[in-house]
């Protein structure tokens, strides 16, 4: 017996029908090409259509085509790695002979950046010449961070002061920020010819940025450079740092909750013991003797971060130093009180708005006593900013906020024949913006501008500035940079006479960079153009100046940077050169000329070396300035003559005892050379009408140091030079 349709299975049936059904709808066919912005086909794009499972990868010409059921708007994606997705709303009866262009993604790591005098120190950034680590690890430095970027090019030599100068600037003109708030007195106050160093542990920053020219509209009040340091975000574990020394000793610790962390450090540093074993050129009466703590507490919110951050300090100290015109010598004695704290919260408003509001205040005190006249200065300053940050795309983004200074010091003067009392109080209104256009990974633009207002001047300056980068090849980089920048005069000045105006800076800045393989190239050229530097008559500012923003000035030269830990196996090392040409006129200069902290040529040379079989790291650092300028009164002209050229070789050697215990020892300059910082002139000639004089040397000409470290953490493996 035949059976019929109708005798089928009912569910065939079904089955049947759906396929008819199915076979009866309409097809379009989606189709077009593939390319880059230049039109070069991209092979293998995905392209499809949104929440279906239809599409296709373009083939070798970049083109593709496929066909799809869906009707209507719908949204067709094309992407491929290193790109921009693309996407596109339309009737799919539309999709058809598409050409579509992929931009490059800009958040690659290839993406060129801004690097035009910008020096990066961090383990997160894609350019760093320096680590926080190399700060505690490189031989000269003596764990001091000012010391180990003094190996870095742009900056001078001038062994006696210990302060950053950067391209021709002095040590006034660059301003250090800790979390983008500023420090009024980030170094420890001392005397003549003795070196000064930064009050802060590098143990509790993550990040280090320090800009040799042309930085950001977001710093101000800095003619050559910001030095800017960022604290640890989130420690990764619980753990204690004890430190002996032969100088001293301190401790460390660092508490972590859920979403809080609490770490401190302190100190204490007194070398009366060490002066007794290796005494001086100096006369002490009381050896230097410092205590000083930091600590940094940190609580994480559900969309920010609070930092607290706080740092005490003292010291004194006391002796008599040698003077020309002082048969019995120079009496100093010096006590210290300086106290900083800031606070700062980050947060996201939304996707695309991020915020950050924060503040600081400093308290710093010194007693000085000299000949037996007493100084005595207080200052009291603070710093308030808000800042936003709006990202409208991966290609555009803007930064904006403002910012205020206030400054409260006072100065008094008593000795057997008169008393004095002068100061200041002044503030400093500001506001900045800046936008960064990346057009594409290869060029990218940074323009901003800052305005700021002088209470004490009544007075608005305007800073235009602007940078731009173009990535020259896959590893390879150029950059310029312009820039205003503006910077009121300092303290010594401003205690004694208020009408006057900010002093004034131009930059301009190429710069050249190749990274690849744990390599680093720099090579940048600069110009500095002075104005309305302050002048005055006298030798040092006092009551009776005449001042006056009559100085002008130019720096201008090149610095080169080369870093390599991959050519040689367990070494790392550097290179760093700088050339340059300065003059100006300033202070009670009667002609221009270049000044007498400024070198025509530095050279660093850092090695650190990995032994194995002997768990340790060796360090060797070598340093050589050409001769600086000095005035000879025996002869026509004014800083006419120079010294003879600096140099200094110093070692480390750090011990692995245990994965924590650490045995570190170093020795500056190890071959004990003779340098010679400058020349003090006797104030009256002899009877053959010469004017005698005698050599400003260093304090010792070498410094020896002992230490053990020992860390105690969670995993075990920590410790303070967290590379061995």
């Amino acid at each position: 017996m035949k059976r019929t349709i109708l005798q089928l299975p009912s569910l065939l049936i079904v089955f049947i029908f759906l396929i008819a059904a199915q076979s009866g709808v309409a097809q379009t066919t989606i189709d077009g090409i593939v390319t880059e912005r230049n039109g070069t086909p991209i092979e293998g794009a995905n392209v499809y259509l949104e929440g279906t499972y239809d599409g296709v990868t373009t083939d070798a010409g970049g083109k593709f085509s496929f066909q799809t059921s869906e009707t209507g708007v719908q949204t067709l994606i094309a992407s491929y790695l290193s790109f921009e997705s693309f996407m596109m709303a339309a009737d799919v009866s539309q999709m058809t002979n598409l050409n579509i262009r992929l931009r490059e993604d800009v958040n690659s790591l290839e993406t060129v950046v801004i690097s035009a005098g910008t020096l990066e120190a961090s383990d997160n950034s894609k350019v760093s010449v320096l680590k926080p680590l190399d700060v505690v690890t490189t031989a000269s430095a003596l764990g001091d961070f000012v010391g180990a970027l003094q190996t870095l090019p742009g900056t001078t030599t001038v062994a006696e002061d210990g302060r950053l100068f950067v391209r021709g600037g002095d040590a006034g003109e660059t301003q250090i920020f800790i979390d983008g708030i500023r420090v009024f007195t980030p170094y420890t106050p001392t005397t003549n010819n003795i070196p000064t160093r930064g009050r802060y542990s590098p143990f509790l920053f993550d990040g280090i940025t320090f800009s040799t020219g042309g930085y950001s509209a977001e710093y101000g009040q800095a003619l050559s450079s910001v030095l800017l340091l960022n604290t640890i975000d989130e420690p990764d574990q619980e753990k204690t740092d004890i430190a002996l020394m032969s100088v001293g000793g301190g401790v460390g610790n660092t508490q972590k909750w859920e979403n809080s962390s609490l770490s401190f450090n302190t100190s204490y540093i007194n070398l009366a013991p060490y002066i007794a074993a290796f005494p001086d050129r100096n006369d002490w009466e009381k050896p230097f003797e410092a205590l000083a703590g930091e600590t940094v507490f940190r609580n994480k919110f559900k969309s920010g971060l609070l930092k607290v951050y706080a740092a005490f300090d003292t010291s004194n100290f006391e002796l008599t130093q040698e003077d020309i015109n002082l048969p019995e010598g120079l009496r100093f004695k010096l006590k210290n009180y300086n106290f900083y704290t800031n606070a700062g919260y980050a947060g996201d408003l939304n996707n695309s708005w991020k915020f950050q509001v924060g503040g600081s205040f400093t308290r710093a005190q010194n007693n000085i006593t000299v000949q037996g006249d007493d100084i005595d200065n207080t200052e009291n300053s603070a710093h308030f900013k808000v800042r936003f940050r709006k990202r409208f795309s991966n290609r555009f983004k803007l930064n904006f906020g403002v910012e205020q200074f206030l400054t409260d010091y006072v100065e008094e003067f008593n000795s057997d024949f008169a008393t004095a009392r002068y100061g200041f109080n002044n503030g400093i209104s500001a506001a900045f913006a800046e936008t960064d256009l990346i057009f594409s990974r290869k060029f990218a633009v940074k323009i901003g501008a800052r305005g700021e207002y002088s209470e004490l001047f009544d007075e608005f300056t305007f800073s235009p500035r602007t940078s731009v980068a173009y990535k020259t090849g896959k590893n390879s980089q150029i950059s310029v940079a312009y820039g205003d920048f503006y910077q009121q005069p300092l303290n010594d000045v401003l205690k004694f006479n208020q009408d006057l105006e900010a002093r004034k800076t131009q930059h301009y800045i190429l710069n050249y960079q190749y990274v690849a393989e744990n390599r680093i190239l720099r090579a940048e050229a600069y110009r500095k153009e002075y104005s309305n530097l302050v002048t005055f008559n006298n030798e040092f500012p006092g009551f009776e100046s005449n001042f006056a923003n009559n100085g002008d000035g130019f720096a201008q030269g090149f610095d080169f940077f080369w870093r390599d830990n991959k050519s040689i196996k367990n070494v790392d090392y550097w290179l760093s050169y700088s050339f340059l040409d300065t003059e100006r006129m300033y202070r009670d200069y009667p002609v221009s000329a270049t000044p007498s902290f400024a070198n025509k040529h530095n050279l660093n040379t850092v090695v650190k070396w990995w032994i194995n079989d002997w768990k340790s790291q060796i360090g060797f650092s070598h340093t050589y300035s050409s001769g600086r300028t000095y005035t000879n009164p025996n002869r026509p002209g004014f800083l006419q003559e120079k010294t003879k050229a600096y140099n200094s070789v110093s070692f480390n050697w750090a011990y692995l005892i245990s994965q924590q215990k650490i045995l570190y020892f170093s020795v500056n300059n190890v071959f004990g050379f003779n340098n010679i910082n400058g020349y003090q002139y006797a104030s009256t000639a002899d009877a053959n009408g010469n004017f005698n004089r005698r050599a400003l040397t260093p304090a010792a000409d070498q410094f020896f140091f002992i230490g053990f470290f020992w860390t105690i953490s969670e995993d075990g493996s920590d410790n303070q030079l967290d590379n061995l």
